[in-house]
């Protein structure tokens, strides 16, 4: 697995060069764009077109060549194949086959937006891309919306609008970066809320690679309303420690500020904490 630039050509790497200058061949998603990195370098090999639409027959034939001694890269469109790539099932079947495979690291999207965001970086998930229909995508945000976590999406240009304005509406108002054409020349970086940038590009037509990253979820005020009513509850038939521990896991509440809001409870069973 090799990768290349996601844009501009001078981010591939020189163990990548080597790797491309001595295999026997090289597994490319689409031979045109390939063939255009090795123009620039000068590499002449044979180019074998491997992606979604010929995977299934083409996997056992690269197999068999792979067994025979042969010494494939495999190359993604732009950046690190396997991420939103058809190579995973080529790496899978190789690997239960007990054929060596390797990484040649290089550039990724993905990694390169989010280091530009601004947004927090010490844990993040990539979703990759959402689906092509409003319901669908909504679902799919529901299922991401209390992950702790900075997201990372890849995107179709066309939907772009239409999927910021469904992130607002289910992620609520979050901060967001749009990464149009990353490294190349007419890069784009847009930042701002998730509304906003749905506001940004309502009615425009967007073009080339785009990767947004969306912060995190803000930290909730706890709901201490709802607190003191089961705690209520709780301290009726149980000891003050006990429904303490059962209250702050059942609501994900800070320990410590539970316990003395059910000291006071104890005291004035039917008054208000303030």
């Amino acid at each position: 697995m090799t990768s290349t630039p996601i844009g501009h050509a001078r981010d591939v790497s020189l163990r990548a060069l080597d790797v491309l200058s001595g295999c026997d061949a090289i597994l490319a998603e689409d031979t045109r764009v390939t063939a255009r990195l090795l123009a620039i370098y000068g590499i002449e090999k044979p180019l074998w077109p491997y992606n979604d639409h010929n995977g299934a027959r083409e996997r056992p034939r690269v197999l068999a060549r792979l067994n025979g001694g042969a010494r494939l890269a495999l190359v993604s469109d732009a950046g690190t194949p396997l991420v939103s790539d058809p190579g995973f099932k080529l790496v899978r079947d190789a690997l239960a086959a007990g054929i060596t495979v390797e990484a040649i690291p290089g550039a990724s999207a993905m990694l390169a937006a989010l280091t530009l965001s601004g947004l927090p970086s010490d844990r993040f998930l990539f979703a990759g891309f959402m689906g092509a229909r409003s319901g669908e995508r909504r679902n799919q945000l529901e299922a991401l919306r209390a992950v702790q976590a900075t997201l990372i999406f890849f995107e179709a240009p066309q939907r772009l609008a239409e999927s910021l304005a469904d992130m607002a509406d289910i992620l609520g108002e979050r901060p967001a970066l749009v990464a149009r054409e990353l490294t190349k020349l007419h890069q784009e970086l847009r930042r701002g809320s998730l509304s906003e940038l749905a506001d940004a590009f309502e009615g425009r037509q967007a073009k080339g690679e785009i990767t947004l990253v969306v912060g995190p979820p803000g930290a909730e005020e706890p709901d201490w309303t709802r607190a003191d009513r089961l705690l209520r509850q709780a301290l009726a038939f149980m000891p003050v420690r006990a429904a303490v521990d059962l209250v702050a896991e059942a609501l994900s509440l800070p320990r410590q500020e539970t316990y003395a809001r059910a000291l006071v409870l104890k005291q004035q069973p039917s008054g208000e904490v303030r």
